[in-house]
């Protein structure tokens, strides 16, 4: 028998975790399902320093209170590597690995995020693990006194290139342009520090060594020359792919990946919404995933509304109920 809820919440980061929070204020039976536990790319955050209201918090500790605070009004969390949704006209469905029979809802909300891009280097899958990482949160500590190389230029790159700095003799930042994308207070305090050297526009070609990495093969993509880093390590940071190889019945994805949403966080299939990450958007922060997790849990509560205990409106009729509940919603509260 499926395992029916009224909401299904998909991921477990900031938007999954404020999604459950406001369908849980609503009394909405809702479920969170992640692979990994609560807090997804914050637990690879060290300190957190630009969400209104904290001058400074770790990863870490705002993932316990997001938890915390979604636990409060309610809502289930549960672990659940999900493979796949679809709909029918009245139900949505989630399956996970770990599940034999899928769990049904009348909306879900996609917040699965995404995982790192790889470089696609000769070397890079074969040292995964021992010595290529992902996450310097998660393996700087490993790395003590090491001379160690950080490849990206946006603010990830830049930001994890510095805490590394606190384990490693000497960080490298690779980067192919001659001018990083991060933030100007991430890069002041970068080239601030006496143990980053920039390796500007220059993409690693090979990952080498024995048992683990020992050295990059580094070229210039301006000049052609290759060159040998010698390194203990190597952290990749160039960029991120979305989560949205889910759905059984596709739903429209902008060219690179991400899902494309309305202004009420609705997918191009109804009853399914999307916040975060995983979404087609201009930035992707702390404050928007939560900001778009808000936006979704309430056209979700509002769609509920319309529907009532009975599923018998066809969408089009669904759509316009819904849309009528939004709109006394935006009247009710200017």
């Amino acid at each position: 028998m499926a395992k029916d809820y009224d909401v299904i919440i998909v991921g477990a980061g900031p938007a999954g975790l404020t999604a459950a929070l406001y369908t849980g204020r609503a009394k909405l039976n809702t479920l969170v399902l992640d692979r990994m536990g609560p807090g997804g790319q914050l637990l690879n955050t060290e300190l957190i320093e630009d969400y209104t209201g904290f001058k400074s918090i770790t990863g870490a500790e705002m993932a316990q209170r997001f938890e915390e605070h979604a636990r409060e009004f309610g809502a289930q969390l549960d672990y659940g590597t999900v493979t796949e949704i679809w709909s029918d006209r009245c139900w949505r469905y989630v399956r996970t690995e770990e599940e034999s029979e899928p769990y049904r809802a009348r909306a879900v909300i996609v917040c699965s995020g995404g995982e790192p891009r790889k470089l696609g280097a000769p070397g890079e899958k074969e040292f995964a693990g021992r010595g290529v990482s992902y996450c310097a949160i998660c393996d700087g500590a490993f790395y003590k006194d090491e001379v160690l190389a950080v490849v990206g230029g946006g603010d990830s790159a830049v930001e994890e290139a510095t805490f590394l700095t606190r384990y490693a003799s000497k960080v490298y930042i690779i980067h192919r342009r001659d001018e990083f994308r991060a933030t100007k207070l991430l890069q002041q305090r970068a080239f601030a520090n006496p143990k980053i050297e920039v390796v500007w526009d220059s993409v690693v070609d090979r990952v080498g060594g024995t048992e683990t990495v020992g050295w990059l093969e580094v070229r210039n993509v301006k000049t052609g020359a290759t060159g040998r880093l010698d390194v203990g390590g190597v952290f990749i940071y160039v960029g991120f792919r979305p989560n949205s190889e889910l759905f059984r019945d596709p739903v429209k994805l902008d060219p690179l990946g991400f899902i494309v949403t309305d202004e009420k966080m609705e997918t191009s299939t109804i009853g399914v919404f999307a916040a975060g990450d995983v979404r087609s958007q201009f930035v992707r922060q702390i404050t928007n995933a939560v900001g778009d997790a808000t936006t979704a849990a309430v056209a979700v509560t509002r769609m509920l509304e319309a529907m009532g205990d009975e599923c018998q409106e066809t969408p089009e009729e669904l759509e316009r109920e819904t849309e009528v509940a939004l709109q006394a919603t935006a009247e009710q509260y200017p």
